[in-house]
C-alpha cells in the first residue's frame, strides 16, 4: 500500500513539476523550428505532442473551473438533510470509479490520434473531436471531485459530526460487500490497486478541505488543531478497514500474505519498464492504467482551490512561490530516485529482471530445440515481448490465450523425454514455471482498454 501511494504521489507531482517544463521545451522547439530548417518530417516528437496536449487541457479546464462557484455549491449541499448527503456521497464514489474507468481510454485515444503517422493532411482533423471530448471529461471529473470534497467539508463543519460518522461507517459497509466473496489472486490485485487509488484521492480531498477551512478562518493556526482530530479519525478508519478487509479475504480464500510482495513486484516492474529507453508509454499513464488513478482532474481542482485560497501579492510572495516550486521539483526528483532504486530491488528479489533484459530468441522452424531449458527461455522471451507491448498495443485477453500453451508443452515434453532419475529436477522446474506464470498473469492484468503509441 505504501509503495503504491508513493507511485501515485510521483505521478501526481509530475503534473505540477516536470510537465510545465516539458511543455515549455516543446513550445520552444516549435517556435525555433525555422532555425533548424524543415529537414525532419515530424515537427515534434510524439512525447512532446502528448505533453502539449496535457498542458493545454490543464489550462482550458482551469479557466473553465472559474465559472463554478464553490461557495454556492457548499451552501447548496449544506442545506440538504443528512440522509440525502449520505446517498449523494455514495453515488459520487461510484461515479468517480466509472469516470476513471473510461477516462484513461479517452485520453489514450487522443494521444494515439495525435501521434499516429498520417498519410494525408486531412487526417489531422480527427484530433479535434478527441480533444474536445478529453477537455469535457477532465472538466466533468474535476467538478465531480469538487462536489465530493464539498460534501466532506460539510461533514467536517457540521455541529454534531453525525454526517462524518455516517460517512466513516460507510467504509465498514465495504467489508460486508467484499469479505464473503470468492477472490482469486488477480481479483485481489485489482482490489488492492483500487484501494491504493482511493486512499490517495482521500488524502488530496482532506488537503482541499483543510485549505478551504483555513481560508475561512483567516489562516489561524489554532483552527488547524481543531481539524486535526477529525482528519486523523478519517485516515485511521480508512487504514483499519483496509487491514481488516484484506486480512479476512486472504483467510477465507486461502491466499498467503506473500502474494502482496508479488503485487509490489509487478508494480515495480511497470516502473522499471517505463523508464527504459524503448518504453512504450509514460510512467504516469502506466500508473493510471494499472490503478485507475488519473492525475489531471485532481490536479485541476487542486490548482483551482490553491489559487482561490491563497492570494499572492508583492515581490516576497512571488519569491516564496518560486521557492515552493523548486521544493516540489526536489521532492519529485528525490521520490523518483528512491522509487526507482526500490523498484529495481523488488524486481531482482522476484527474479523478473530477465524479462527486461533478454530479447526474444529467433528460432528456425526446421530445427526444434534440443533441451527443455531452451524451450523455457523461448517462452520467457515471448512473454517478455508481450508484457512490454501490453501497455500500448495489445489486449490482455489475447496474451492469456497465447502464452499458457507454451508453458504446458514445455512441461509435457520434459515428462516425455526425461529419464526417471531426474524427477526431482522436473518438479523443481515445474514449480518455477508455475511461480513465473503466476507473476506473468499479474503483469497481464489491465483494467482499461489500451490505445496508445510508442513514445521514444
Amino acid at each position: 500500500m505504501f509503495f503504491g501511494i508513493f507511485l501515485c504521489l510521483d505521478a501526481f507531482l509530475y503534473v505540477f513539476t516536470l510537465l510545465p517544463l516539458r511543455v515549455f521545451l516543446a513550445l520552444f522547439r516549435l517556435l525555433t523550428l525555422p532555425c533548424y530548417g524543415l529537414r525532419e518530417r515530424r515537427l515534434l516528437q510524439p512525447a512532446q505532442v502528448c505533453d502539449i496536449l496535457k498542458g493545454v487541457i490543464l489550462v482550458i479546464c482551469y479557466f473553465m473551473m472559474h465559472y463554478v462557484d464553490y461557495s454556492m455549491m457548499y451552501h447548496l449541499i449544506r442545506g440538504q438533510s443528512v440522509i440525502k448527503l449520505y446517498i449523494i456521497y455514495n453515488m459520487l464514489e461510484v461515479a468517480d470509479r466509472l469516470f476513471s474507468s473510461f477516462g484513461q481510454d479517452i485520453l489514450d485515444a487522443l494521444y494515439w490520434t495525435a501521434t499516429e503517422p498520417k498519410e494525408r493532411k486531412r487526417a489531422h482533423i480527427g484530433v479535434i473531436p478527441h480533444f474536445f471530448m478529453a477537455v469535457l471529461y477532465v472538466f466533468l471529473h474535476a467538478i465531480l471531485i469538487m462536489v465530493q470534497a464539498t460534501t466532506l467539508n460539510v461533514a467536517f463543519n457540521s455541529h454534531n459530526k453525525s454526517l462524518l460518522t455516517i460517512m466513516m461507517s460507510n467504509n465498514f459497509v465495504e467489508i460486508k460487500g467484499s469479505v464473503f466473496k470468492k477472490f482469486e489472486k488477480n481479483n485481489l490485485f485489482q482490489m488492492s490497486n483500487s484501494d491504493i487509488k482511493e486512499r490517495f484521492t482521500n488524502y488530496v480531498l482532506l488537503l482541499i478541505v483543510c485549505l478551504r477551512n483555513m481560508e475561512q478562518f483567516s489562516w489561524n493556526p489554532d483552527h488547524l488543531w481543531v481539524l486535526f482530530p477529525d482528519v486523523c479519525m478519517v485516515v485511521a478508519s480508512e487504514i483499519a478497514v483496509d487491514i481488516v478487509k484484506h486480512a479476512f479475504i486472504t483467510k477465507f480464500n486461502d491466499i498467503t500474505a506473500d502474494v502482496y510482495s508479488e503485487y509490489r513486484a509487478s508494480l515495480a516492474f511497470d516502473l522499471v519498464s517505463s523508464r527504459q529507453k524503448n518504453a512504450y508509454t509514460d510512467y504516469s499513464d502506466s500508473v493510471a492504467r494499472r490503478m485507475g488513478f488519473i492525475p489531471l482532474p485532481l490536479a485541476v481542482l487542486l490548482i483551482r482551490v490553491v489559487t482561490s485560497s491563497i492570494k499572492v501579492q508583492g515581490i516576497l510572495s512571488y519569491a516564496c512561490v518560486i521557492l515552493f516550486y523548486f521544493g516540489l521539483i526536489s521532492l519529485k526528483i528525490l521520490n523518483s530516485i528512491v522509487l526507482l532504486g526500490k523498484s529495481c530491488q523488488y524486481v531482482k528479489e522476484a527474479k523478473m529482471e530477465e524479462k527486461l533484459c533478454n530479447p526474444p530468441p529467433t528460432s528456425t522452424p526446421g530445427k526444434p530445440s534440443s533441451t527443455s531449458q531452451s524451450k523455457c527461455k523461448s517462452s520467457q522471451g515471448l512473454s517478455t515481448e508481450e508484457n512490454l507491448s501490453a501497455s500500448v498495443s495489445s489486449q490482455p485477453v489475447h496474451q492469456k490465450e497465447t502464452v499458457p500453451p507454451l508453458l504446458v508443452t514445455s512441461s509435457s515434453d520434459q515428462f516425455l523425454t526425461t529419464p526417471d532419475g531426474d524427477e526431482k529436477d522436473i518438479t523443481q522446474e515445474n514449480s518455477e514455471l508455475k511461480h513465473r506464470s503466476s507473476k506473468k498473469d499479474l503483469l497481464e492484468i489491465d483494467r482499461f482498454t489500451i490505445c496508445g503509441n510508442r513514445i521514444d
